[in-house]
């Protein structure tokens, strides 16, 4: 299988935004539409499609904002038509590669809600792990060392 990650452009907008997660995941993670209008106003947020074999699967955010000194991997989803085939797990190392390549030696940050098991499963599978902390939208931030990986 073919793993490519590809900005979002306009290119390939209406397809990115034709992705969803499965219904009881909704409160869980913002529609693509959403990201995007996010990432626009706040021009730190890098969005990105994700690809399997030319084909979108999932979407992602990530950046890297100076005044906290964090890198943040923010909106991972995968299409509910993908998963349980394991494209989180392969879409997340692929992200986790892509931010180690571009940001190195920075620590990854994302949020999770407590409730959101299967992807606090996954992150801890990759070494994150919570720091105590919540964001603005009272998710527990975790946090992944990526020096001593």
């Amino acid at each position: 299988m073919e793993i490519e990650i590809h900005d979002v452009s306009k290119n390939n907008l209406q397809e990115i935004l034709q992705l969803h997660v499965a219904a009881s995941q909704e409160n869980f993670v913002e529609s693509t539409r959403q990201c995007l209008e996010e990432a626009r106003e706040c021009t730190q947020y890098k969005p990105v499609g994700l690809y399997a074999d030319g084909e979108p699967v999932g979407f992602s955010m990530y950046g890297y904002f100076p005044r906290e000194q964090r890198l943040w991997l923010d909106r991972f989803l995968i299409d509910e038509h993908f998963q349980g085939k394991g494209m989180g797990t392969i879409f997340l190392q692929a992200m986790l590669d892509t931010l180690k390549k571009e940001y190195p030696a920075q620590a990854i940050y994302l949020s999770v809600y407590e409730n959101n098991l299967q992807a606090i499963y996954l992150y801890e599978k990759f070494g994150f792990k919570f720091i105590d902390e919540r964001d603005i939208n009272g998710e527990k931030i975790m946090k992944l060392e990526t020096a001593m990986r």
